[in-house]
């Protein structure tokens, strides 16, 4: 059994100077965001044993924000992977079967509409599960996912289908964060 983690980046800045989305960082409520989904996944999740971020500043500053936040004490195993950023649900299968390697839980960190798309994919739709109905509606920036998956190795993930066992929104944790992070 594996567990994958999805961690979409937090609220970033408008624009940057270089006018490159690429660039852009977090915001204010961004790394308050940030800060508050670490502590929150730090009760959900031990900590992953490896971690693939997307190379774009805003999901690196939202990673080493939750990192810190976790608590972290031990090097973690990290990745950045340039090709999450923007990536559709296949490329996030891919960089997950690429990097996983004998890791039993991977946190991928990366956007939207990939993540999104990426739970919807890996959970079956069922009227019961209130959890999926709140990723259908929204998975607004900082949300965190946790699929608990039947496979025995990462290469098993295309084709793999899994339980949503855990969805936190940020505005979840922090009311004051405002409608831009409302489920």
């Amino acid at each position: 059994m594996k567990r994958l983690g999805l961690l979409r980046h937090a609220k970033s800045e408008e624009h940057q100077p270089s006018g490159r989305d690429f660039d852009r960082g977090l915001n204010a409520k961004g790394r308050r965001a940030a800060a508050a989904m670490g502590r929150s996944v730090a009760r959900i999740q031990p900590p992953f044993d490896r971690v693939v971020a997307s190379a774009a500043m805003r999901a690196q500053e939202t990673i080493d924000i939750v990192l810190d936040a976790m608590g972290r004490s031990a090097p973690v195993d990290r990745v950045d992977d340039k090709a999450l950023y923007l990536a559709d649900p296949g490329q996030l299968i891919d960089s997950a079967a690429a990097h996983g390697g004998d890791a039993d839980t991977l946190l991928l960190v990366a956007h939207n509409p990939g993540l999104e798309q990426l739970v919807l994919q890996l959970v079956p739709a069922d009227p019961a599960d209130e959890l999926r109905a709140i990723a259908e509606r929204k998975f607004p920036t900082g949300a965190f996912a946790l699929i608990e998956l039947d496979i025995a190795d990462w290469s098993e993930l295309p084709g793999a289908t899994g339980r949503l066992i855990a969805l936190t929104l940020p505005r979840d944790l922090d009311p004051a964060l405002g409608p831009e992070y409302a489920g």
